[in-house]
Parts: structure tokens; C-alpha cells; sequence
């Protein structure tokens, strides 16, 4: 079960039963993809063809060492090439390499059981959402005038409404007149926010206060 179909050589019956496979597999592998993230059409079609190029490679390369450094540069260049995606989408597309590599190898059935393994995986911990950030995590962006001393200004609101705050960044804006504070927040109770927003206007004179959810920029690998 778990032995190479190709062990005696390329056939014109094991090539197509190695490319059905791959491409077979690679739409699994697509389809999990497109579950709850967001994708362009390009993208998908590429991850649903990409096993049975990387088949192809495989099976030209057969064991000969030349061209398999040659093989190797030209994925380098492709790499250093290409646009950095994020984590979800380098994970897809070397998951489809993996299967790739396999079906070229003749390795059909271990193809198929670790795509079956994987994409079992992925959609678990997507519908538990495992790493998913809390819920009342915010991002508060609060502007106070630049004469006023923000050291310990909203100690007591941070406090009464937050488990947990963080001052990350503070930048003056509109010509150095005033200060920007860029605080990560983790909100006691998110039904309270307004409340929270109100008393915070009422300590930096009714300038702008914006309340989001955070944008986290470690998504790319």
C-alpha cells in the first residue's frame, strides 16, 4: 500500500494515474483553503495545480543530481520572485508541494493520507479557532493636546474598564499640537465601551478617540 508505484520505472499508466492524483488531491487541498479564509480565484487555481507540477518536476528530475541543483535554483528564484504571502497561504502551497513530491515518486496512497490528514487538521482548528484573539482585545488610538502630561492620565479608566492595557506607540500629529497614544486594551466588558469612551473624552477635551480591533501584521512568514 504505502510502496511506490513507479519502483520499475515511468510508465504511460503510472504517469496518468500520478497526475489524476495530483491534481485530484490538489483540489482538496483548494477547497480546504477556501474554507472561511479570504482568496483570490488565481491563487486557489494555482494551489489546485501546483501538486501536479511539482509531480512533473519530480519525475523529469529521477534521481539525476544535475538537474536536480538546477531544479533547486529554479525554486529559489521563484521564491525571491514572488510576493510574500501570509501564513495560511505559504502553508497551502507547501502542503501541495509535499503531495507533489510524493505523487511524482509514485508514492500515491501516502499522498493521499497525509492530504487527508492535513486537511482534516486545518478545518478543525479553523471551526474551534485555535489562535485565534480574544474577543474584547481593541486597539484604543486616544488624542489629547500636547500641553497635557499622559504619564498616568487614564491610570484609573484603564483600570476600571480593561484586564489588561499597553501603551505601544505615542506620535504627535497636526503639526507637533498634539499627541496621538496607541494603546492594546483587553475590555472587562465589551458592552460597556461607550461608557468606557465617554469618561476617556471627558479627560483628553473631546478630541478624536478611536476604538478597533486589532490589526495584527505577523500574519506573513
Amino acid at each position: 500500500m504505502f510502496n511506490s508505484i513507479i519502483e520499475t520505472g515511468i510508465t504511460s499508466g503510472t504517469f496518468f494515474v500520478c497526475v489524476l492524483a495530483s491534481l485530484f488531491l490538489g483540489a482538496v487541498i483548494a477547497i480546504s483553503y477556501m474554507f472561511r479564509s479570504q482568496y483570490s480565484k488565481s491563487f486557489v487555481v494555482t494551489l489546485a495545480l501546483l501538486p501536479a507540477i511539482v509531480q512533473m518536476i519530480i519525475m523529469m528530475v529521477n534521481g539525476n543530481i544535475g538537474v536536480g541543483v538546477a531544479v533547486a535554483g529554479a525554486f529559489n528564484l521563484v521564491r525571491f520572485r514572488s510576493v510574500p504571502g501570509n501564513a495560511r497561504e505559504i502553508g497551502s502551497v507547501f502542503l501541495s508541494m509535499a503531495v507533489g513530491l510524493a505523487t511524482g515518486m509514485g508514492f500515491i496512497w501516502v499522498a493521499a493520507i497525509f492530504t487527508a490528514i492535513m486537511v482534516v487538521f486545518t478545518l478543525f482548528y479553523t471551526l474551534v479557532g485555535f489562535g485565534k484573539a480574544k474577543s474584547a482585545d481593541r486597539e484604543l488610538k486616544i488624542t489629547i493636546p500636547e500641553n497635557i502630561d499622559y504619564t498616568n492620565l487614564f491610570d484609573d479608566l484603564m483600570k476600571k474598564y480593561t484586564s489588561f492595557n499597553e501603551l505601544v506607540r505615542v506620535r504627535t500629529v497636526n503639526m507637533g499640537s498634539l499627541f496621538q497614544l496607541v494603546y492594546k486594551v483587553r475590555l472587562r466588558d465589551v458592552n460597556k465601551t461607550k461608557q468606557f469612551m465617554d469618561e476617556l473624552r471627558c479627560r483628553n477635551g473631546n478630541l478624536d478617540i478611536v476604538c478597533t480591533l486589532p490589526a495584527y501584521g505577523k500574519e506573513e512568514l
